[in-house]
């Protein structure tokens, strides 16, 4: 496995808060084949014979576009960032989108659909197995695996180390698996997801080398595809109540959705950074007494050493919730 920085050193470590949510019996909606909205719609990402495509929706409420453009242009020139957005209420169809077809890198956001991707291919059983990994294969930015190298984890604590602390090795682990970045893309393209688009483990996916195609996503894509491992049939209930308290629980996270969401929200969420000052976040947000909502915000900037922002993530959030209503 190979080592460098990984774009994640800023994600501070917070006090945790073990909200639970009550089980969800909504299926997540495939939207991703939603009629493309101004600015934000359209996937202007390269092209390529190989190229990815959206999949067709599936049974949903229809897509109710609400407009906040005005606003998240706004924060895109007050932040310095370009910005997208995909939020969606799983239960009415109203849809708030900026950019939301835009190809923006993933960063370690994808250690969410991987854990589900995971959790669909092991057994429950398999989630205590110990996975074994030597020195050699630590890269920066494990805080959790780098204490365990002489015991190894149980598959079920490599999960919460990916998720909970955006743990690297802990990823690549997982991407081990299911047979690395191809065997991710295989289980993404069966779930109907062909935009994500993982080539690369930890930390190379972390480049975000403008106009790359590799390792990139769109808001509306990434936003769904957590969706239907969280809120759909993917995986069994036991491991989305998994998948959902591990990330109710991350650690790196209150600064972005979660600071951008109404008092009273439950948000299960992965967030990530990377170079050129890429800042992202997804989440599955529960409102008290409403169903729930899809968020995926993700900015990014023009220079490889671009400090990424909290607040753009947070601000975007506030907007788009707002709007929704």
């Amino acid at each position: 496995m190979r080592a460098g920085h990984d774009g994640l050193g800023q994600e501070a470590s917070v006090q945790l808060t073990n909200h639970r949510s009550a089980s969800v019996g909504l299926a997540v909606s495939a939207v991703l084949a939603v009629t493309a909205c101004t600015r934000g719609g359209a996937d202007t990402s390269p092209r390529s014979p190989s190229a990815k495509h959206a999949p067709a929706a599936a049974s949903a409420p229809a897509a109710t576009p609400i407009t906040a453009d005005a606003e998240l242009a706004a924060l895109e020139a007050s932040s310095n960032a370009r910005v997208g957005v995909y939020v969606r209420d799983t239960v009415t169809g109203r849809t708030v989108a900026w950019r939301s077809g835009e190809r923006f890198p993933f960063a370690s956001t994808i250690k969410a659909p991987l854990a589900g991707a995971v959790l669909e291919r092991v057994s429950h059983a398999d989630l205590s197995r110990v996975v074994r990994f030597d020195r050699a294969d630590l890269v920066p930015h494990s805080p959790v695996t780098e204490q365990h190298v002489d015991d190894g984890m149980p598959l079920r604590d490599v999960l919460d180390a990916a998720l909970r602390f955006s743990d690297n090795t802990a990823a690549n682990l997982l991407f081990d698996e299911i047979g690395g970045p191809a065997g991710l893309d295989r289980a993404l393209e069966r779930l109907g997801d062909r935009l994500t688009d993982p080539r690369r483990i930890e930390p190379d996916l972390n480049t975000a080398v403008p106009g790359e195609v590799r390792d990139t996503t769109t808001p509306r894509a990434l936003a769904t595809t957590v969706g239907a491992y969280l809120l759909g049939d993917a995986l069994p209930k036991d491991d989305r109540e998994l998948l959902r308290t591990l990330m109710v629980t991350s650690t790196t996270g209150d600064g972005l959705i979660r600071a951008g969401v109404p008092d009273g929200w439950v948000v299960a969420d992965k967030s990530g950074g990377a170079a050129y000052g890429v800042r992202n976040d997804v989440a599955i947000a529960y409102p008290p007494g409403r169903g729930p909502v899809l968020i995926a915000v993700m900015t990014r900037r023009g220079q490889a050493d671009d400090a990424y922002d909290d607040a753009a993530v947070a601000g975007a959030t506030r907007i788009a919730v707002a709007a929704l209503g």
